[in-house]
């Protein structure tokens, strides 16, 4: 009989072998954390820059030569048509969509680089000892390579818009690509640089639509003089205000009026006859993006954290909590339920928080735009008290320059720092209003603050009744109406009260202090990121850096860009220029060329552009004190914003009185003749 050979195998022990510990602890696993792995995109970003730096130099020195073939007079009439110089930011009737849009594509990146790993894209895994100077070559760098776009919508040629169409489309399809091929990156959350990048690609989007849309209709030619926007603005300066619409003391307005006229403050309307500075539209333009990155930075910085906070909460929590002697439940899974429940309202409370700030920075920065024009039409009169507390020159100065050059960059960081504030006492707010009232409330327990409040209820009632009882006696006992006239009575009483309400009213002015300390804190909070108002009182209003740098501004901007004031120039500049209509007419008139009389349409042009003439000279601040009879005064009485005293001569009057004549003074020759007439 054969028998087969069994071989035996040796027994191998496998400590990794759990599968009798699984069959009878079987519990559900969770799934693994996402992990997002650095990427690299197709298209390489040290080689497109290194690409789109070379294109930009070509395009540069084209331009370049193209302005030097043809070259414009530069200056006053048409800005500057320079390659160095950017762009005329004092003339006001240009359009400002695209340096509108290369601000916000700057500032965009600005915001991106603070938290970036490389800050240079031709540098990669930057060390981080050098990180810190990477990043501020960048803030360089970066306007360096966007200062094309901005040349390129400048010089009035179609060449300029096509180049600019072509940069425009490069960056917009390479960002694009990238977005595509990278929509997730490790940093902070792994959609924030696909969010953040949002406001980079519509102002990308934009240039490409606006360079093509120029070119179709070709450069404008009536830019700066040469635009009707200034003559409109004179004409309506000149035209009679009706007289049938007049307001008298009686026609006062009515309770529903006065507050539809609140939110009414805090509607822009545009108006046909006035345009915003340059200047001013770009920094509204970059506060606007400022307050979409904060608001983004604000959200990725806290929420994913506390998704991840609430995701591990476990049955531990219960004992962690037992450490601390609370105890919210006996059963283990009810503490998990109630710990998960009260971390999401955390959340809930921090993103209304932060919507809140966004709302009041949009208010404010809408507000900021009718209060800008308020104080540009002040300005335009003459009328330095609408910004300053003390009368001021608004000639130019070395700080009013700088303070011109660094406006719209001082506004976005403030507007930033502004919500960051806004959205932390927003957020201690929610947290005292959800967690002791609201929770309290709903479940009937836990009740402190109402506790609180009823064990001092007798203190309430007693203070609410003394401050009812010295209204009344004040409106009843103490007051008399005679001949239209109010004056005191019972003035025995009046200081017997006021004597045995002393403690009460001591009592009463520490709530007022208190009260008063929280509407200061809570006016400054929600207007922190508004430079145009002080957030110091009107004589101290010089301390507050924000609005120095404000009125600043707005002063440079005045003395360069008044409308009435380049209305006048151009007016000389058609007076001065060969052919030009104005000056042709006023040369005929002159030298007695025109044979035929002038009809009454033409007369009746001719007055009224002098009159407009004689209004301008008689009416422009900066023109009053070069006058002779201005010229006359005194050092010490020198003519400050264009305003002479007017309590001069009756000054000198006065001390003429006063005084003593000490020595006859002999007559002069003009008397003389006079007496010898007489």
């Amino acid at each position: 009989m054969n028998h087969s050979k069994v071989e035996l195998e040796p027994f191998e022990y496998s400590y990794y072998d759990y599968s009798d510990w699984y069959s009878n602890n079987a519990e559900p696993t969770k799934p693994p954390i996402e992990v997002i792995l650095p990427c690299d995109p197709t298209a390489d970003e040290t080689l497109f820059h290194v690409c789109m730096l070379s294109i930009s130099l070509v395009v540069m020195l084209i331009l370049a030569v193209l302005t030097r073939k043809n070259k414009f007079c530069q200056g006053f009439t048409r800005g500057s048509s320079s390659i160095f110089s950017p762009n005329n930011f004092l003339d006001q009737t240009q359009e400002k969509g695209l340096v509108m849009a290369v601000f916000g594509l700057v500032f965009s990146k600005l915001a991106v680089l603070v938290i970036a790993p490389d800050p240079l894209p031709f540098c990669k895994d930057t060390p981080e000892d050098i990180k810190e100077y990477m990043k501020i070559i960048s803030i360089f760098y970066y306007p360096v390579l966007y200062y094309p776009l901005l040349v390129c919508g400048t010089l009035q040629r179609r060449t300029g818009y096509v180049f600019g169409a072509l940069l425009s489309f490069g960056h917009f399809g390479v960002l694009v690509w990238q977005k595509f091929d990278c929509p997730k990156t490790p940093e902070i959350y792994k959609y924030y640089a696909l969010l953040a990048t949002l406001p980079q690609l519509a102002c990308l989007a934009y240039m490409c639509v606006q360079f093509l849309l120029l070119f179709v209709k070709g450069p404008k030619t009536d830019e700066d003089l040469d635009s009707s926007y200034y003559t409109n603005y004179v004409k309506q300066l000149l035209k009679t205000k009706s007289s049938a619409v007049s307001s008298s003391s009686a026609d006062k307005p009515t309770l529903v009026q006065r507050i539809l006229e609140v939110p009414r403050s805090y509607i822009y309307t545009p108006e046909k006859v006035f345009r915003f500075p340059l200047k001013l539209a770009v920094s509204v333009f970059v506060a606007l993006v400022a307050i979409y990155h904060a608001a983004l930075l604000l959200v990725v910085l806290v929420v994913p954290t506390l998704h991840i906070v609430r995701a591990g909460i476990d049955e531990n929590i219960a004992f962690l909590l037992l450490g601390f002697g609370i105890v919210l439940s006996d059963d283990r899974m009810e503490v998990v339920r109630i710990v998960t429940f009260y971390t999401w309202l955390l959340e809930v409370c921090y993103l209304c928080a932060m919507t809140l700030s966004c709302v009041v920075s949009l208010v404010m920065l809408m507000r900021s735009l009718v209060l800008h024009r308020s104080n540009l039409r002040g300005l335009y009169k003459g009328d330095i008290y609408s910004i300053s507390n003390s009368q001021k020159s608004i000639c130019p100065s070395k700080a009013g320059v700088v303070c011109w050059m660094g406006l719209t960059g001082y506004q976005a960081a403030v507007v930033c720092l502004g919500m960051a504030v806004q959205t932390v006492v927003f957020f201690i707010c929610f947290l005292f209003l959800v967690f002791l009232i609201i929770i309290p409330v709903f479940h009937g327990r836990n009740l402190f603050v109402f506790e609180i409040a009823g064990k001092a209820w007798p203190a309430w009632l007693t203070l609410t009744l003394v401050t009812l009882l010295q209204h009344v006696t004040a409106k009843f006992a103490f007051i008399k109406k005679e001949a239209g006239t109010r004056d005191l009575k019972n003035r025995d009483s009046l200081f017997l009260l006021t004597y045995l309400l002393f403690l009460v009213n001591t009592v009463l002015g520490l709530i007022v202090a208190i009260w008063r300390m929280v509407i200061t804190a809570l006016f400054n909070i929600l207007h922190l990121g508004r430079v145009d108002i002080s957030l110091l009182h009107r004589t101290s209003e010089s301390y507050d850096p924000a609005y120095r740098y404000y009125t600043q501004f707005l002063r440079v901007e005045v003395s360069q860009s008044h409308p009435v004031m380049k209305a006048f120039c151009g007016l000389l500049q058609d007076m001065m220029v060969e052919g030009g209509r104005a000056g042709q007419k006023i040369r005929d008139a002159e030298e007695g060329i025109q044979v035929t009389t002038l009809s009454k349409a033409t007369s009746s042009r001719r007055i009224r552009a002098r009159w407009q003439l004689m209004y301008t000279l008689v009416n422009n601040p900066s023109l009053l004190g070069s006058r002779k009879h201005f010229q006359t005064l005194q050092p010490s009485e020198g003519v400050k914003n264009g305003t002479p005293k007017r309590g001069s001569e009756e000054e000198e009057a006065c001390k003429a009185a006063a005084e003593p004549v000490q020595a006859a003074t002999p007559p002069t020759s003009q008397d003389q003749t006079d007496g010898d007439s007489k």
